[in-house]
């Protein structure tokens, strides 16, 4: 992009197309009001859409390009109907330009599948443009590429199945189309962070579906509203929909990190709507390190540490890596992550029952841990917690570390109360007057085990006290928790609703 950040124009872009009430004249998928007049006058279709198969990770090196009805290109550019067949589709672009990501995606597939043949989707000439006209030239494209598909099967007998589409926010929906127009069912769509403006909340046929291949997985990185609208659509839209750090604020695109990297406020949009992209390359360069997601209903229960079970098809890789499960339309799966590659994490729930000792009613505690594992130990992990810690009943929390740490030996445990608000202040000072005479006596909770899953093995731990007769714990203490030996386990008999 030149100086001005692509998520920002789209954003304001589309507030302006939605206040003006342009869409209702845009032509979406499965419209009867569009046209196949090209856009362009002058150009043929094969110069507004071209099909550049990469022969090096160098995009600036020119490749070779596939038209459909002309058998010399598929020799020129040894195309091998056998092996896989990755299309990689950008999306809306103000530069008229291969945005940097491109380079970054393309380099990585060939990198991860050699023998495959990859295939660029080049249709800036119709993509730089007002973001509504490059809306309805979705549908052009969308189907272009379906007419190529079905002129290889004729030709090459290309399996579908082994066809994987790959498109990023517009380009997503241009995936969708493919897969509506092609004579069969595609293998794969991928779709990262899909284009939200003019598509969000339409039927099925007028966007990415999961009826538009075998299987279709979407990665959402910007769900968050801002004027109205969305730049990544909200709506579960695939087979499986993740929504990495729960689709909305992603690690390292706050407005201080883009900052301190000499970015601007606008570069927060850009950061977050992209990271579905560099996600997906991470997951093709970190196979050994991969990031799980976890079926949940939503984010707010996934942040209570509820949803981290791999029964029945409930977690799966993300990325490259997913996998594919029964049909099963829109499960929502979430994940935390890092900032950086390689951006998988470790999740934990943790679940204690907290026990109500002296003067803890509002005691409002705050938890850190420090979690000390076979390979590694972490630093004191600060515990979010979306409501309140309930007392006398069994809390459950979602602990995320950064690094692997190995299996899970003893974890150290401090509380904090709420002494630094101006309220508890004016509390403790009332008390303090009226109870002079008293000696003020501490807020004491008691913890005697903590019970762990990792999400990422899959396995289970019960941490006791390391001393039993010392579960009781006083703000700023530090009291460590070992794995339990039989007989020390105590069963809470109330719990949190879930």
């Amino acid at each position: 992009m030149n100086h001005i950040p692509l998520s920002w124009i789209f954003l304001q872009c589309a507030a302006v197309f939605f206040s003006s009430g342009l869409a209702e004249n845009a032509v979406l998928k499965g419209g009867e009001s569009g046209s196949d007049e090209l856009p362009t006058e002058g150009k043929s279709l094969d110069e507004l859409i071209k099909y550049n198969m990469r022969k090096s990770l160098d995009l600036d090196q020119e490749g070779c390009y596939l038209q459909q009805g002309k058998k010399e290109c598929l020799e020129e550019c040894g195309f091998n109907a056998t092996a896989k067949t990755i299309f990689i589709i950008h999306g809306w672009t103000m530069s008229g330009m291969f945005e940097g990501w491109m380079h970054k995606l393309v380099a990585a597939v060939m990198q991860r599948e050699s023998e495959a043949n990859v295939v660029v989707v080049d249709w800036i000439s119709l993509a730089h443009q007002l973001y509504p006209d490059a809306v309805n030239n979705t549908r052009l494209v969308g189907s272009s590429i379906a007419t190529l598909l079905d002129w290889l099967q004729e030709e090459q007998q290309l399996p579908l199945q082994n066809v994987h589409l790959i498109g990023y926010s517009l380009g997503a929906h241009v995936a969708g189309y493919a897969g509506t127009y092609v004579q069969g069912t595609i293998g794969r769509i991928t779709g990262l962070d899909p284009a939200g403006p003019m598509f969000e909340g339409v039927g099925e046929q007028k966007r990415l579906s999961p009826d538009d291949a075998d299987f279709v997985d979407v990665l959402h990185t910007y769900t968050r509203e801002a004027l109205g609208v969305s730049i990544g659509i909200q709506q579960p839209i695939g087979d499986i929909d993740i929504y990495p750090n729960g689709g909305e604020v992603q690690p390292g695109c706050s407005l201080g990190d883009v900052l301190s990297m000499a970015g601007n406020f606008m570069e927060v949009m850009k950061c977050e709507h992209e990271r579905a992209v560099h996600l997906f390359v991470d997951s093709l360069m970190n196979k050994d390190h991969m990031s799980f997601a976890f079926q949940c209903t939503g984010p707010d229960r996934f942040k209570k540490g509820i949803c981290l079970s791999c029964r029945k098809n409930r977690c799966n890789n993300i990325g490259y890596n997913a996998k594919k499960m029964r049909k099963r339309r829109n499960s929502k799966m979430y994940l935390k992550t890092r900032a950086d590659t390689p951006f998988g994490g470790y999740h934990y729930q943790m679940k204690m029952h907290v026990f109500n000792r002296k003067q803890s009613d509002n005691a409002d505690p705050t938890f850190y841990v420090k979690l000390y594992g076979a390979h590694n130990d972490t630093e004191n992990v600060f515990v979010d917690v979306p409501d309140s810690v309930g007392l006398n009943v069994t809390n459950t929390f979602l602990v995320f570390t950064e690094e692997d740490i190995g299996d899970l030996l003893k974890i150290s445990l401090i509380w904090e109360g709420a002494a630094d608000s101006w309220t508890s202040v004016w509390k403790n000072i009332k008390q303090s007057f009226w109870s002079w005479k008293t000696k003020p006596t501490n807020p004491v909770l008691e913890i005697r085990r903590i019970r762990v899953k990792a999400g990422e093995t899959q396995k289970k731990f019960t941490f006791c006290a390391q001393d039993p007769s010392k579960t009781e714990i006083s703000p700023g203490e530090s009291l460590t928790y070992v794995k339990c030996r039989d007989g020390w386990e105590v069963k809470p008999r109330k719990r949190l609703p879930m």
